[in-house]
């Protein structure tokens, strides 16, 4: 679990109220409400289509809800112009669901990338401080090999690295252990708890790894038409008899998500009638 002292945690580093948002016509999110406290590491979870990503999306002001408030370290986000914006980035990691590595560019240069395009930093200071953040994830050796020739599990640490190059206050995972074999998503696991801990920093995991998920977060939200279904302690998943969160739990392929995405009647829709 993360540590965090009690001063930090009564601050409040991300509020959500009554969010609306969606694309076109569909709607995603429904008066969503959720409070983050500085410091604590939040799994989000829910079906697919459920707005897991929009919600990161939401919080770097990719997209812009429809209606309630977006709050990220106090600020507004769908108020502040351009300048406001990349400022509160800055503040912001990222980690993407693959790595999103810079295939052209070795694992120095792209853990260097962050510094080189938003400070003035000298080379030399550059240097030191790619070093030290592959040295956090364990990458240092690998710094002159290209993206091609690491693992699954080694791509996810370099771009862990260059996630936290700038020293974000907000990390945000998005499927972090997806396609790893089991000791890497440990190891990847590890390194979340570890960061967050090291930098005290708050984390979001999006996530359908329950395992790794109950093991390192504090909380665990899970989405469902919109709204959070249940705000929880990973204990209290484990231990849950809701059918809605047994069939996550339990990896059933139907129950209160359905396997069948809405739609007319399967004969009707055979023979032309629907």
């Amino acid at each position: 679990m993360s540590v965090a002292t009690t001063d930090a945690m009564t601050d409040t580093m991300i509020e959500l109220s009554n969010v609306r948002f969606g694309y076109s016509e569909r709607v995603i999110l429904d008066g969503l409400n959720l409070k983050v406290p500085r410091g604590q590491i939040l799994a989000v979870m829910g079906g697919s289509g459920s707005g897991k990503t929009s919600l990161l999306g939401l919080l770097g002001g990719r997209n812009h809800a429809w209606s309630g408030e977006v709050r990220v370290a106090g600020q507004n986000v769908s108020s502040l112009n351009r300048a406001g914006l990349y400022g509160l980035r800055r503040q912001l990691g990222m980690l993407f669901q693959f790595g999103a590595l810079f295939t052209d560019l070795t694992v120095f240069d792209n853990v260097a990338f962050p510094y080189r395009e938003q400070t003035d930093l000298p080379e030399p200071v550059i240097r030191d401080l790619v070093l030290m953040k592959l040295e956090a994830v364990g990458l240092r050796g690998a710094a002159q090999l290209m993206p091609s020739e690491l693992s699954g599990g080694m791509s996810r640490r370099v771009a862990l690295a260059r996630a936290i190059a700038l020293d974000p206050t907000l990390m945000m995972y998005d499927e972090p252990f997806t396609g790893l074999d089991p000791i890497s998503v440990g190891i990847i696991g590890r390194l979340i708890e570890r960061l967050n801990q090291t930098f005290g920093m708050t984390s979001i995991i999006v996530t359908h790894d329950l395992n790794e998920t109950l093991r390192i977060a504090d909380r665990v939200v899970i989405i469902s038409e919109g709204k959070v279904y249940r705000d929880m302690k990973p204990q209290e998943v484990r231990e849950s008899q809701d059918p809605f969160i047994r069939q996550f739990a339990d990896g059933l392929p139907d129950g209160p998500v359905p396997f069948h995405y809405p739609s007319p009647a399967y004969a009707d829709q055979l023979i032309g009638e629907a």
